[in-house]
């Protein structure tokens, strides 16, 4: 007797709808499972048979084929196991067949029954949703991020048996609803505030500015000047996340294994902070069924790179993709595979190897030459593609013993949100966002300055070298800082405070 059930997989972050057809005919006993299934799906056979005995129903002692198709998409992943079962028990005629074809079935089974959560079940479910399916039968402690999808019932189980029972109509379980407070409004992280950083207004001017206009920055002081506390709290002056960026975020969260039990969605930005000694298929993404890198994880959010001169090159270098094109294509003979990756870049290093080439009350010991090659472990193009330079010197004692109260993060999160407003309006039309995104024919419509202004850039271009990479983001970040004076156009003062962001093109070029 033949079978069909729907199931799902994920290709990158993208559910894409399966059939697991199963066919059982009369010969030796044998399970075969074809349709370019990896290891972990081979296996799925021994688990199959195992949880159906288990759970006190008869394995069919004759030759069973499984097929999955599309056959020539690599099937990968333990998902797959119970679409497997209930396939079997239908073909058997234990489940009524037409019924099981109504929704889509996703699960990993123990060798007792008991049905383990999976990864991706939310672009899965977003996948069911789309080819029409009005239910999705999921492991339950996958059943919050699956009932974000808005018109799908989800149907939790815990066992096979249940899932049997249900099927046949023995059983009722109620669809899993969502939570409309976390599609409304979601968290923002004010643990780490900025009231608690004594001094540096300057650079947390600078990281405001990054904050509204999505501006990369790198940070250059001494250590224990304040670069990691600084970036640990700028995700909380970013705007929260809309809930189509929260869907985003959560899909790469859940194919990566990384959601939280029960958790619905993703509701605050990521902050990811990779090691130097991470390797290039750890940031970018990679092995031979692509997966997401920290760049990716890092979609909607930041990624602070500490050291930076201590990463290797080649980690450094491939970089510049992702922070020009917002996104990752891996590729591998069986598939190419691409991953978004818009976020915020924060990038901290030493002025030098031993860290005081700038305070002045410790003596650097390094001399010219080691202070050059310590900073061209950071190429020019990559640091053109890094809007603000920001210098962060250690902070004075009275500053520290200041009572005075900081600026908290709430208060700078509103003028940020104001600029993003006037860039949400001022972008309603295009895909972009954000400043940072302009390209040229943005910049030459939003960007325009008065002949003063240009006299002023053409001799910082001239001085300083740069870049035609740099002389734009001059103009990004010029175009930022007026939004957040609310003026409609760049003035003088503007590009002024915008080119003194470029300390760096000074040492390099």
């Amino acid at each position: 007797m033949l079978s069909r059930v729907f199931t799902g997989a994920v290709i990158g972050i993208d559910g894409v709808l399966m059939e697991v057809e199963v066919d059982i005919a009369h010969g030796l006993p044998a399970f075969t499972t074809v349709g370019l299934p990896e290891a972990s799906v081979r296996e799925s056979r021994e688990r199959v048979k195992s949880a159906i005995v288990n759970c006190g129903y008869d394995f069919p002692a004759d030759r069973i084929t499984v097929n999955l198709a599309p056959a020539h998409i690599r099937k990968v992943g333990t998902g797959f196991d119970l679409p497997i079962a209930l396939g079997i028990l239908a073909a058997t005629g234990i489940l009524p067949y037409p019924e099981i074809r109504d929704v889509v079935i996703l699960g990993e089974l123990a060798l007792d029954g008991r049905v383990k959560p999976v990864t991706g079940a939310l672009p899965m479910a977003i996948a069911a949703k789309a080819a029409g399916f009005s239910g999705i039968l999921v492991p339950r402690e996958n059943r919050r991020e699956a009932s974000v999808v808005e018109g799908l019932s989800v149907y939790p189980v815990d066992t096979l048996a249940e899932g049997v029972a249900f099927l046949r109509g023995e059983r009722d379980i109620a669809p899993e609803s969502g939570d409309d407070a976390l599609k409304s409004e979601p968290e923002i992280d004010l643990e780490a505030d900025f009231s608690e950083v004594s001094g540096q207004e300057h650079v947390k001017r600078a990281l405001e500015i990054a904050a509204a206009g999505g501006h990369n920055v790198i940070m250059i002081g001494p250590p224990g000047a304040g670069k990691t506390m600084l970036a640990r709290r700028f995700p909380g002056i970013i705007p929260p996340l809309s809930f189509a960026e929260a869907i985003e975020t959560t899909k790469i969260f859940s194919v990566s294994g990384l959601l939280g039990r029960n958790e619905a969605l993703v509701s605050r930005r990521p902050f990811r902070a990779p090691h130097h000694t991470i390797s290039d298929a750890g940031l970018i993404g990679g092995g031979n069924m692509p997966k997401a890198g920290e760049v990716s994880l890092a979609h909607n959010g930041v990624l602070f790179l500490d050291e930076l001169p201590e990463f290797k090159k080649s980690v450094l270098e491939v970089l510049r993709q992702p922070l020009e094109d917002r996104e990752v294509t891996i590729s591998r003979a069986s598939m190419s595979v691409t991953f978004p990756s818009d976020f915020i870049l924060i990038a901290a290093l030493n002025p030098c190897p031993c860290g005081y080439f700038t305070d002045p009350k410790h003596t650097c010991r390094c001399g010219s030459a080691q202070i050059q090659k310590y900073r061209n472990r950071i190429s020019g193009p990559l640091l053109d593609r890094i809007d603000l330079h920001v210098e962060v010197p250690a902070v004075a004692y009275r500053e520290l013993a200041s009572t005075r109260p900081a600026e908290p993060s709430s208060a700078i999160r509103r003028r940020v949100c104001a600029a993003r407003d006037h860039q949400a309006e001022r972008f309603s039309r295009s895909k972009i966002r954000t400043n940072a995104r302009m390209q040229s024919r943005h910049i030459r419509q939003h960007c325009t300055i008065d002949s003063a202004s240009a006299r002023i850039l053409e001799t910082a271009v001239d001085k300083l070298g740069l870049s035609a990479r740099a002389y734009h983001r001059i103009l990004k970040l010029a175009r930022t800082i007026a939004d957040l004076a609310a003026t409609p156009g760049i003035e003088q003062p503007h590009i002024l405070e915008a080119i003194q962001y470029r300390s760096l093109d000074r040492n390099v070029n």
